[in-house]
Formats: C-alpha cells, structure tokens, sequence
C-alpha cells in the first residue's frame, strides 16, 4: 500500500469517526437551553401558586351568582379551639358540628300545593339559640314548599351558615350542609315574590340563587338591616321574615368575615343549623 493510500484511508477513517459524534453545544445553544430550563421552572411555580388563589377566591354572594363561596369549611388550618383560623365563638354560642359527609339530594321539586294560600312558622335550632321565622306560602308557594320539605327529611342538619355580608347588603346566608356555598338539595326552581324595586326589609329571608331565574334550591338569606338587591334578572325570592331571634343575627353579623375581606365572606363567629321545625299557622 502507498503513502498516498494510507493517507486517504486514515482521512475516511476520521470522517466516519466524525459523523458518529454529536455536534458540541456552542455557547449560544447553551444559554438557550439554560433559559429555557429557567423559564419552564417559572411557568410551574406560578401555576402552583396561582391555581389555589383562584380557588379560593370564588365568591358565593345573594346579590350576584350564588354557586361558590369564601368558606373554606373543609381542610382550613384550625385554631385551638378546633374552629376555622380567625374565628371565635360569639357570647351564647356553642362549638359547630363537623359538616355532613354526605347530603341528602333529591330530584323532584316538592309540589307547591303543599303551601299554597297558606303560613307558617318555621323555628330554626342553631348553635346560638333559636331563631324563628313567618313563612309566606299564600305568596311564595313554591318556595316555602321546597322548605318545608327540605325540614322535614332533615337537610339542614347540620349546615353553617357559610356567608356574611358587611357592606352594600347586609346579610347572612346559610343553607348549604357542604359550608362551601356551591351545594344544592339536587333541584332547582324560579322566582316569587321578589320586591320590583330590589328593597328587602330589614329581617326578611329569601332564597340566594346563580345568575339564572331558575336556579332556587335550598340556599337562603336573612337580612340583619336593610339591603337593596340588584333587580336584574328577576331579583330574589321573599318567602319569609324574622319574628324572633334577628339579635342572634346581627351578633354574628357585627364580628364580620374572616380572611383579607371582612366585609364579605366566612363569619368570624360561626353559626350552625342543627334542625329545622315547620308547623301551620292556624
């Protein structure tokens, strides 16, 4: 074999050599790779970071939808008194039940015959005494029928009032056993006896609803002071007012809401529905 020969044997030995090799990384390849690592790292922290601050800001209100709420009755820190962080008992009340596990649902709407032209007296057993209302089935039919019923298979037992209001309205809203504000007894229904002019008088109770009409379930509200509501897609049903107990109210209302807004969200001082009783006003 010649010079030559070995030469050119040796330069395609080193050529075949080269092309199994991968490419080195310049220093501009490199940097690219080290931001995009970087900025991969950025996208998951903020995701982690933002996910539960959306969560948590879901807002349950009686005078716009009503399907989510500042209550974090479940998995929330708690405090030496086995409440929520920053809640404390009212004077006069007692330590809340845990929530339900499982609520009772349904899939029929109760037949408004059950309270047509007819009134009642709801009383209303909490954790701090007794509050009792005047049910108005001559005016809201529907709704005070899907109330008596929801009592009487016990719905409510337990359920916190999961919602207080400071500022604009002024009320407190319960009837959800989840504490979250989005629960329902399985069946909605529309609206009755809502005020044309969006005032509801100062102990009135009426039902908290989403943006849609139709929407009623078993979520309601009492107004500690008087509050004007937006009218907008028919307002909120009045099936009720206060006759006694609207003190124990306004003492859950004045210690407000916990977390950054204490205008609006979980109370401070926490209330809890253990039983519901309905009897007809002769």
């Amino acid at each position: 074999m010649t010079k030559e020969q070995e030469r050119a044997r040796a330069r395609r030995r080193h050529e075949a050599a080269q092309k199994t090799q991968k490419p080195p990384v310049g220093d501009s390849a490199r940097d690219k790779q080290v931001f995009g690592v970087i900025l991969a790292v950025i996208v998951i922290l903020a995701a982690v970071i933002a996910v539960p601050h959306f969560i948590g800001n879901r807002t349950d209100d009686a005078a716009t939808p009503a399907t989510a709420s500042t209550a974090g009755a479940t998995g929330e820190a708690t405090n030496a008194d086995g409440l929520a962080q920053g809640q404390k008992l009212a004077a006069g009340c007692e330590k809340p039940p845990p929530l339900q596990t499982s609520p009772k649902q349904f899939t029929k709407v109760p037949a408004k015959a059950t309270a047509a032209g007819k009134t009642f007296t709801a009383t209303v057993k909490t954790t701090c005494g007794d509050i009792e209302f005047e049910l108005y089935g001559d005016k809201a039919p529907q709704t005070v029928a899907s109330f008596i019923s929801l009592a009487k298979e016990g719905y409510w037992a337990p359920s916190p009032c999961h919602r207080v209001t400071s500022e604009g309205i002024y009320v407190l809203q319960c009837g959800d056993p989840t504490g979250s504000g989005s629960g329902g007894p399985g069946y909605t229904f529309g609206i009755e006896n809502a005020p044309k002019d969006g005032v509801y008088p100062t102990g009135s109770l009426a039902m908290a609803r989403t943006q849609d009409p139709n929407s009623n379930g078993g979520q309601f509200f009492i107004t500690y002071q008087e509050s004007k509501l937006p009218t907008d897609g028919g307002g909120y049903t009045i099936f009720g007012k206060v006759t006694k107990g609207l003190d124990i109210v306004t003492k859950i209302a004045a210690n407000k809401a916990i977390g950054e807004n204490p205008a609006d969200g979980t109370p401070v001082s926490p209330i809890s529905i253990l039983s519901v009783n309905v009897t007809e006003k002769k």
